[in-house]
């Protein structure tokens, strides 16, 4: 057994309060589709943070980001119906006995397979507010010079509510998302020496070898590259049918 494997998992279990496990062996959690969205969606996240601030003619790139992040989102929601068993919707419902569990810091081995459960929160989080500041950002208006691809086919008081969130309280909730989402992978990265950074770029994770992977074949990767194809171009005729 490596000994970074054997380590992570003698913190795991002293975390946890457990009894150690027998052995570990590399099992395919993150498929390789939810893999490519996690970066993919970094990227996009971060360039319509980046250009929101700039303003001025990068507000053309924002819009293009947005609909980047929506196609993004789309994808997710349905990965999360017919993905890898960990990526999957189902996998990220935290129960209160899981919960309960994390809180009180005897989190089991099971638990933390996948996402753990503060984790599972915070995916849902992002899943739901990314979804809504896209869909906000379709019919915003910045009383500048940028408009939303569907801002003339709503209501005025609809749309001076959704700009008003899309600019304020919806931004600043991904910014602190993104925020704490970095300081829990810095504190399981340095402070307990979990290779969350490693697993998520070869999609493995050191577990017993009898947990269920996640199937990550050819087949699924081409039913993913047809789900993110159809994702692209919804959005590609939303905002065309828009105009």
């Amino acid at each position: 057994m490596p000994d970074s494997a054997l380590g992570y998992r003698r913190r795991l279990v002293h975390a946890a309060r457990l009894s150690p496990l027998t052995d570990t062996v590399p099992v395919r959690i993150w498929d390789l589709p939810t893999r490519v969205f996690h970066a993919a969606l970094a990227v996009g996240v971060t360039a319509a943070i980046v250009t929101a601030k700039l303003g001025g003619d990068w507000m053309a790139w924002h819009l293009r980001c947005g609909e980047a992040v929506m196609a993004l989102m789309l994808f997710r929601w349905a990965w999360g119906i017919g993905g890898g068993r960990w990526s999957r919707l189902a996998a990220l419902l935290p129960t209160p006995a899981r919960l309960a569990r994390a809180l009180r810091g005897r989190a089991s081995v099971e638990d933390g397979i996948g996402h753990g459960a503060l984790g599972s929160l915070s995916v849902w989080a992002f899943l739901l507010l990314l979804s809504l500041q896209a869909a906000t950002g379709l019919v915003a208006d910045d009383d500048v010079a940028t408009t939303g691809p569907l801002n003339a086919h709503v209501a005025g008081r609809l749309a001076k509510r959704a700009s008003a969130w899309h600019a304020g309280w919806g931004a600043d909730l991904i910014l602190a998302l993104v925020a704490l989402h970095l300081l829990a992978i810095a504190w399981y990265t340095w402070r307990l020496r979990a290779p969350l950074l490693r697993a998520m770029w070869s999609g493995d994770k050191p577990l017993p070898a009898a947990t269920p992977a996640s199937r990550d074949g050819p087949g699924r990767r081409l039913l993913a590259l047809a789900i993110w194809v159809a994702a692209c171009g919804a959005v590609w005729a939303l905002v065309r049918w828009a105009d």
